[in-house]
């Protein structure tokens, strides 16, 4: 792990803010919103793979959304009651990054909208896993 000093560092000052200090950027005004290339989505602290085009979807809701994590050991989560309301924080496995939050209002399969800030993401074109 590094030190807040070091992240600041390494990060651009929304990148800080939002994966250190928990911060989130406005709705509609992400890189990844609208974004349908093909590939995966890591993690701009770590390059931890996240998430997965194939599971991306439109959910309206101003930040990309995805159904499903790549796999369940990219992410955890936690329960988030800031802000007056109680929310799942979703955060990088690896680094501990905060992501986003998760939603019970998703499409099937699964029924989840994991909400991410583009902020937080790097897009991964080349990844093997995902056909073009």
């Amino acid at each position: 792990m590094k030190s807040q000093e070091e992240w600041k560092k390494k990060l651009s000052p929304k990148q800080y803010e939002i994966t250190r200090m928990k911060g989130t950027e406005a709705p509609f005004s992400g890189e990844y919103y609208h974004h349908k290339e093909k590939g995966i989505y890591r993690c701009v602290n770590c390059g931890n793979s996240l998430f997965s085009s194939q599971q991306k979807y439109d959910s309206g809701s101003g930040w990309p959304s995805f159904w499903a994590p790549l796999s369940e050991q990219s992410i955890e989560t936690e329960v988030d009651t800031s802000q007056g309301m109680t929310r799942t924080e979703v955060k990088c496995s690896v680094c501990d990054a905060h992501l986003g939050h998760v939603f019970d209002d998703g499409p099937p399969p699964t029924g989840l909208r994991y909400c991410i800030n583009s902020a937080v993401l790097e897009f991964d074109e080349s990844h093997p896993n995902i056909s073009g």
